[in-house]
């Protein structure tokens, strides 16, 4: 199986699973959200939007919006070179990497994502991120409510 053949079938996975379980908080619960109508988005339909403060990152919807309320999906362009500072997410962040070499640093060690792969941060968790300068990254993330980026203070 080729690359563009496994980053097909995890973009399919991760949409499935982003599809799947859409939560829903309800009575101090999460339910799950039945999924029952079309969701077509042809790369040409992709409206891209950037990130206000985010040095130059751009997303598109294709389920909610990223920069609002609420769940979303979406595809994410990181521009090559660009670094995020130390931060966590207030919730689980799953990504699935699908053009360049996205990174992530976690507890002094550095792990490398190139095209096809899959990650899912844990809530809370401290981090570096960011896209090798070789070329932009293009990535597809989900979250049950709204995108975050907390900055903290790095551990010494």
């Amino acid at each position: 199986m080729n690359i563009k053949s496994k980053a097909l079938l995890l973009l399919s996975t991760a949409v499935f699973a982003g599809h799947a379980f859409a939560a829903n908080v309800a009575e101090g619960g999460v339910q799950a959200k039945k999924i029952n109508e079309l969701i077509s988005f042809p790369a040409a339909d992709l409206k891209w939007n950037e990130l206000p403060g985010s040095g130059g990152v751009k997303y598109a919807n294709v389920r909610g919006n990223l920069a609002g309320k609420g769940p979303y999906e979406a595809f994410v362009i990181f521009p090559a070179g660009k670094n995020n500072p130390y931060h966590l997410h207030t919730q689980n962040l799953p990504t699935v990497v699908l053009k360049g070499t996205f990174y992530a640093i976690i507890d002094g060690k550095r792990t490398e994502y190139p095209a096809g792969s899959f990650y899912n941060l844990p809530a809370n968790l401290h981090h570096f991120s960011g896209c090798t300068p070789a070329e932009d990254c293009l990535l597809f993330q989900y979250q049950a409510n709204h995108f975050d980026l907390v900055p903290v203070a790095e551990k010494k």
